[in-house]
């Protein structure tokens, strides 16, 4: 019940309607003796004295007291409805502001198919818990207790014989739950590893195709649901053996009233009508306890469910605005420095002891091997990551006193894994500044050499692009978002391997093209290829997190280091093209 009760205090501010549900449930609820000691009147006071006088208005009021709990009872169930409804979609909108908010360190531990497992199968079964499950609890405790009371009143002998069973029935209750709750656990985790493997490899779908892995899929896929098929039905198996116990013990109450209340009624202890009356609500006290096992087990199987969505809800936050944030007004001249800048993940040290100047409108270049810590620097320097120590400066103040949308909106961010929405061109490329006009999306898409293969496309720059940009080719996509980030003119431009996939002739007229920008802009550049760095103010040469050399082309290459070794590679080996001679 504990996670019912966050629920409740979670949704604090949204419970009127479902304190009304609640309180129409227990009205309802406790009116179904009203009938039964109606009927017993009718026995006692109009068929057994044959007295004609009182039958009509109890039948009246029998037929009125049934039509008034049927409209309020359609009332209650439009309130559960509408506020299930309700709580599950504030939660799922609260949870997907959540996961937008958070680091790189959440979506890492935190998987696509998970997070989708929670934000839909999870919160459907919040929504048929407080649909259906709470009502349900509420009816049969009210009914139960409405129903036992009165049968005290009418005759309190035969009541506690019936209650006789109630100490049974809570020692098996109580052994189910203890067997029953570790097991929904168990399945709510096969469930999130189910979700996961399929988001993976409709993801992966290419990867899979290109080395022709379809059959070890579908079998490691077939393991995933076999799993959670055979810890479903085991958790069935577990419900089926209690089952059959809480329904015998249930209908024995019947054959109590059957066989005691006959004793009282030949004995002259209780009347006709007084023996209907029991008959007519021992099922009040049956059903509640029939279903017990059931509601018990939708209760454990929602805690199982809250967990989760609470491992969501109540993730540490990650990087946020601080206190005193300021908003990034005018656009910044993009100075940028790092001084001392430290930073780990996991206790494994990413950037060691990072020092660096960029001045407004240069050009630096990034060159460094695989996990040298180059896409880490500049995670950092777009807030992604904090620094564990260090700072981070822009234009000379302190880039962490500004609000992170602000500091973002300035910075034009174009990767080598290129992310495309399903969307239009036009509608990809004006992603960061959806009110651009039409001219000045296909001038981006000229400078980013986009312009010409777009415009041949069916539809020009209204092509739909499919999922992650299926259709286009890796240069392609790269060049969308390379005029992606040129659409927002941003007063810092970062290029991570951006053009990797394009040819050296694409390369240099894109390089062409950023020198000539038609607004000032500071730019980084991280490549491997030593021909990216044509014109760039200054190259910093990374390794184990380091920053090993720096300088520019001639002095790198006079130094005789890691970055003439790169440029002996590319270019010695297969004869120094005309620039370089």
């Amino acid at each position: 019940m504990s996670q019912i009760v966050w629920l409740w205090t979670y949704m604090k501010g949204k419970r009127r309607r479902l304190v009304i549900a609640f309180f129409l449930s227990a009205l309802t609820s406790a009116t179904i003796i009203i009938n039964p000691s109606l009927s017993q009147r009718l026995i006692d006071e109009v068929i057994t004295p044959g007295n004609r006088g009182p039958l009509i208005p109890i039948l009246v009021t029998m037929l009125v007291v049934q039509v008034t709990r049927l409209c309020m009872r359609y009332i209650m169930h439009m309130c559960f409805e509408a506020d299930s409804n309700l709580y599950m979609t504030v939660i799922r909108r609260d949870m997907y502001e959540i996961v937008q908010n958070q680091d790189y360190r959440f979506l890492g531990k935190f998987p696509t198919g998970n997070l989708m497992t929670r934000m839909t199968q999870d919160l459907d079964r919040l929504r048929h818990t407080v649909s259906w499950v709470t009502f349900m609890f509420m009816d049969s405790v009210v009914l139960f207790g409405a129903a036992f009371t009165f049968l005290l009143f009418i005759n309190w002998k035969l009541a506690l014989c019936l209650i006789t069973i109630a100490p049974f029935i809570l020692f098996v209750s109580r052994r189910f739950i203890k067997r029953i709750r570790p097991r929904f656990v168990l399945l709510r985790q096969k469930l999130t590893s189910l979700g996961t493997v399929v988001t993976e490899n409709i993801d992966g779908n290419r990867v899979v195709k290109a080395f022709a892995q379809e059959d070890y899929e579908i079998e490691h896929f077939e393991k995933h649901n076999a799993d959670f098929r055979d810890t479903s039905c085991e958790n069935a198996l577990i419900a089926a053996k209690y089952q059959p116990i809480m329904e015998t013990l249930s209908q024995a109450l019947i054959i109590i009233t059957l066989v005691v209340g006959g004793i009282f009624l030949i004995k002259g202890e209780m009347t006709s009508g007084q023996y209907l009356a029991f008959s007519s609500l021992t099922w009040a006290l049956a059903n509640p306890l029939r279903m017990l096992a059931a509601l018990l087990a939708d209760v454990e199987r929602f805690n199982a469910t809250a967990e989760m969505l609470r491992e969501v809800l109540e993730a540490p936050k990650g990087i946020s605005d601080a206190p005193d944030a300021a908003e990034l007004g005018d656009r910044p001249e993009g100075g940028i420095e790092f001084r001392n800048v430290n930073f780990s993940i996991a206790e494994n040290a990413i950037l060691n002891d990072i020092s660096f100047k960029v001045n407004p409108g240069e050009t630096l270049g990034i060159l460094g091997s695989t996990g040298s810590g180059k896409t880490s620097l500049i995670n950092i320097l777009m807030h992604f990551y904090e620094p564990d120590s260090g700072v981070v400066l822009l234009d000379g103040k302190d880039a962490a006193k500004y609000t992170l949308s602000s500091l973002r909106r300035h910075i034009g961010l174009a990767m080598q894994d290129v992310f495309l929405f399903s969307d239009s061109v036009h509608g990809n490329i004006a992603y960061g500044k959806p009110d651009l006009d039409g001219e000045t999306i296909r001038r981006r898409a000229a400078q980013a050499d986009a312009d010409g293969f777009i415009r041949a496309m069916e539809n020009g720059y209204e092509t739909l692009v499919g999922e992650r940009g299926v259709g286009l080719s890796g240069g392609q996509r790269q060049r969308i978002a390379l005029a992606r980030a040129l659409a927002v003119k941003p007063a810092i431009l970062i290029l991570d391997d951006t053009t990797s996939a394009v040819d050296s002739e694409t390369e240099q007229y894109i390089q062409d093209q950023l020198r000539n920008l038609d607004f000032p802009c500071t730019k980084i550049i991280i490549a491997q290829r030593i021909s990216s760095f044509r014109g760039a103010n200054q190259i910093l040469v990374m390794d184990k997190g380091r920053i090993v050399e720096r300088g520019v082309h001639e002095e790198l290459l006079a130094n005789k280091g890691f970055y003439h070794h790169i440029w002996s590679l590319q270019y010695n080996a297969v004869g120094k093209p005309a620039e370089e001679k």
